[in-house]
């Protein structure tokens, strides 16, 4: 059997046979431990987490670099195990740069190799994958999120209670370095302390949507943030392999620039009467997939999610304008009713971008502004490839505010 390489939020099926999972890391004095979440993503109680003080729980046992787990044995109250190394903080400074790798065995299946992104923000704690239910039986997402706010962030995200990690005596080196850029930039970027309580996770992604801010020249402005998602049948993958939830925590990260109240409106487009709710920086994780059942499959209806966008901004007594990040995996079939509402909404200070990923044709989207004498001042596409998740925070970013600071500058 070949091995498997997964990139970063791709999955793989497990069988209910014990998997060891191998952590290896270069270059950092490291920790493994792992993490068993119910199903709102939090732990049950601290015993939950899994680590060399308490090497063993529930049919998760950690020795040294390697988490076994016994999925059959796993209570089922258990909706997801989390594999984490992090730093070793009894030496304080020691972040995380080199990538660390996992490798995945099973008896009877094909090894499975991941290796995460290497790191520039000081993370001192990496979460490596995921193992979730699905159906009857298990799988591994690839995970590789970093977090830079340590151990204490990682358990406010999962509902952990530990002791407070030493200070360091210094600041990390790439820590001191990204502070040193520019006092501009520290000077006109939000405070981000609440993402750092609720969300520390989206803590690096939110300061790259910062910088982009700072760089574009609006760090000082402030949009209320909406997201429209595709839920077309073409789109059922891209759910499944989690890549509209990361999408969706970019976003998010992003919107705790601009808008401070830490929730993002999120309207699925289908066949139906469009679905509303909100991701917050208290709720994003696993949000999407679990809102996302809860709509049926459609056939991309962007004109009515675009309405009730229309309505809940002009409802909400708004008085910043709304920037409406708009996911769309195919060409919508109401082209005509999605011109018309670009047009009527110009007047409402409504900047639509429609980001394209997946495998559908998105030509009616490139080519909206095509036209010299139709063209839209509020609207923009952005191609974020077939896997958004694969693009650096740099680029996405830059990607979303371009012409979003274009129309935003005086």
């Amino acid at each position: 059997m070949r091995d498997t390489m997964l990139r970063k939020g791709e999955n793989a099926s497990l069988t209910t046979a014990p998997v060891m999972l191998s952590v290896s890391v270069r270059d950092t004095a490291s920790d493994v431990s792992a993490l068993l979440l119910g199903p709102g993503g939090k732990v049950r109680n601290d015993n939950d987490l899994v680590f060399y003080n308490h090497p063993a729980q529930d049919g998760v046992s950690v020795a040294g670099s390697v988490v076994t787990a016994d999925l059959a044995q796993v209570p089922a109250g258990v909706d997801r195990l989390v594999v984490v190394v992090s730093a070793d903080p009894l030496r304080p400074g020691t972040v995380f740069t080199r990538a660390p790798q996992l490798t995945v065995t099973q008896p009877g299946s094909p090894v499975l190799s991941f290796t995460a992104p290497d790191f520039t923000s000081g993370e001192t704690v990496v979460v490596l994958a995921e193992l979730y239910r699905r159906g009857d039986g298990w799988k591994i997402r690839a995970v590789g999120q970093g977090y830079a706010s340590g151990l204490a962030g990682l358990a406010t995200d999962y509902g952990v209670d530990v002791e407070a990690e030493p200070a360091p005596a210094v600041a990390p080196a790439p820590l001191l370095a990204q502070q040193s850029r520019s006092t501009a930039s520290a000077a006109a970027t939000v405070d981000l302390v609440k993402v750092e309580r609720l969300a520390p996770g989206l803590l690096a992604p939110a300061r790259k949507a910062g910088e982009a801010l700072v760089h574009r020249g609006i760090a000082s402005r402030r949009a209320a943030v909406y997201l429209i998602l595709d839920h077309d049948h073409i789109m059922e993958e891209l759910y499944e392999t989690f890549a509209v939830q990361a999408f969706a925590e970019r976003v998010l990260a992003l919107s705790a620039n601009l808008d401070d109240d830490g929730a993002v409106p999120v309207i699925f487009s289908s066949g139906r009467q469009p679905f509303l709710e909100e991701i917050r920086l208290d709720n994003y994780r696993g949000r999407i997939g679990q809102l996302h059942t809860q709509v049926d499959w459609g056939w991309g209806n962007v004109a009515d999610a675009m309405r009730r966008a229309v309505s809940h901004y002009q409802e909400s007594g708004a008085t910043d304008p709304a920037f409406v990040i708009t996911q769309v995996g195919d060409e919508p079939w109401d082209k005509s009713e999605v011109r018309s509402l670009l047009q009527n909404t110009a007047p409402l200070g409504m900047f639509w971008l429609f980001v394209g990923f997946g495998r559908g044709k998105l030509a009616f989207y490139k080519n909206l502004n095509a036209s010299a004498s139709a063209r839209f001042t509020n609207v923009a596409f952005y191609d974020a490839s077939r896997n958004p998740g694969s693009v650096p925070d740099e680029r996405f970013y830059a990607g979303l505010l371009d012409a979003f600071a274009m129309w935003m500058r005086p």
